[in-house]
């Protein structure tokens, strides 16, 4: 497919226009030297800044026609120029980043055909609080240490995802269902996980450009919105800075947590499988013809 230069532009400019809607607050709050104990949480934990987000990738096999090479990405690496078009160099990518795509693939894969679980309730924040864990956060505990401890004491813990087991305080990693380990992701990763959903946009990220950047902008907003379930339903108290409470302790708080988690899993299964989708495609890439 090529797109004409006019229409690659106003995409490209309305891209611009809505991450920088949503990055605002936070560069202003990282010039103040603030921080946002919700909002700020995606630009810490992964490895994406405003800026590489803010680049618009039409995605691979998509050409942008460029006749006189003034399109920005013709100084990116993987792109290349084809004519009087511009676009993603599939193979060059591939070549270079072609073990990480497999795995991504490999864990998407195994994380949407694993069975969805919703009987976690958010606890591996409070698991990462108990008995004296480090607060991760400048925010208060809703019910104080000693509150908190119960809480991790009175339920099963059942988290599934690596990157908040590993989290965990020492004494509360034996009291998980399972011991997590890294190279078992695959195996354990699964749909209803929040974060698992919330690390999406990691993989979206780290398959750019094959990505279009409008999908890569559906997993950051699923992120963020992953990312303050995430909050609501943990041991901190969130009401001093906008938020509600999601009080997983009570059978109320459970019900509102798991309604919410099932439908941010949802969204999260359409986006797992474009990614899939995505890469898949990106495999079958074929360049076009003359543009001259």
């Amino acid at each position: 497919m090529i797109l004409d230069a006019q229409v690659w532009r106003e995409r490209q400019q309305a891209h611009h226009d809505a991450v920088d809607q949503r990055t605002a607050a936070h560069l202003t709050r990282r010039r103040r030297q603030e921080k946002h104990p919700v909002y700020d949480f995606l630009f810490e934990y992964y490895p994406v800044r405003p800026a590489h987000l803010r680049r618009w990738h039409p995605g691979a096999g998509v050409w942008l026609e460029d006749p006189e090479g003034h399109a920005v990405h013709n100084r990116w690496r993987d792109y290349t120029r084809h004519h009087a078009a511009v676009g993603v160099d599939v193979a060059s990518f591939l070549a270079r980043r072609g073990t990480a795509v497999d795995d991504i693939e490999h864990l998407l894969c195994s994380t949407a055909a694993n069975s969805a679980h919703f009987d976690c309730f958010g606890l591996h924040e409070w698991a990462m609080c108990y008995r004296g864990g480090e607060l991760r956060h400048d925010l208060p505990l809703r019910l104080g240490r000693a509150g908190t401890d119960a809480v991790v004491e009175d339920h099963q813990l059942k988290c599934t995802h690596y990157d908040a087991y590993r989290f965990f305080t020492a004494p509360a990693r034996p009291l998980n269902l399972t011991v997590l380990h890294r190279d078992e992701q695959p195996r354990n990763d699964q749909p209803g996980c929040v974060h698992a959903t919330m690390d999406l946009y990691k993989w979206a990220a780290k398959l750019a450009p094959l990505v279009p950047s409008e999908v890569w902008l559906e997993t950051f907003d699923l992120a963020m919105d992953a990312r303050v379930l995430d909050m609501e339903a943990s041991p901190y108290d969130c009401r001093g800075v906008g938020f509600g409470v999601v009080a997983v302790e009570t059978p109320e708080g459970k019900a509102e947590y798991v309604r919410r988690q099932r439908r941010l899993a949802e969204r999260a299964d359409l986006l797992r499988a474009r990614l899939v989708a995505l890469i898949q495609a990106a495999r079958r890439v074929k360049l076009p013809a003359n543009t001259d």
